[in-house]
């Protein structure tokens, strides 16, 4: 079992930056492969970005690769998501998931532990 808190959300204007900060306790967190999705008002939950193990490998989705970077202190317990170049349809919240399947995956149902999730709202 693995516990997750996001925070670092908030509001933003078109083209700044936020980090979003997800702690993670209980369980060895190096031994989860960690994920942000998103979701906005009325849509499906969205894959964003992932992180291996040990933080060697990374996956984005599309539409933040160039301005999203994800990484992970292991020492910390936690996962960061630096967003820069922030867009108003960037505006979701934002979640944190663990999982232990030992991948990379932009799949929702791969993820067993999820956060509660920040909101990050981009507006001028």
């Amino acid at each position: 079992q693995v516990q997750l808190v996001e925070s670092g959300g908030g509001l933003v204007q078109p083209g700044g930056s936020l980090r979003l900060s997800c702690a993670a306790s209980g369980r060895a967190f190096s031994s989860y492969a960690m994920g942000w999705f998103r979701q906005a008002p009325a849509k499906e939950r969205e894959f964003v970005a992932a992180i291996s193990r040990a933080g060697y490998g990374t996956y984005y989705a599309d539409s933040v690769k160039g301005r999203y970077t994800i990484s992970r202190d292991n020492a910390k317990n936690t996962v960061y998501l630096q967003m820069n170049s922030l867009k108003p349809e960037d505006t979701a919240g934002y979640y944190c998931a663990a999982t232990d399947a030992g991948i990379l995956s932009s799949t929702p149902n791969t993820y067993r532990f999820w956060g509660q999730g920040t909101q990050v709202t981009v507006s001028s």
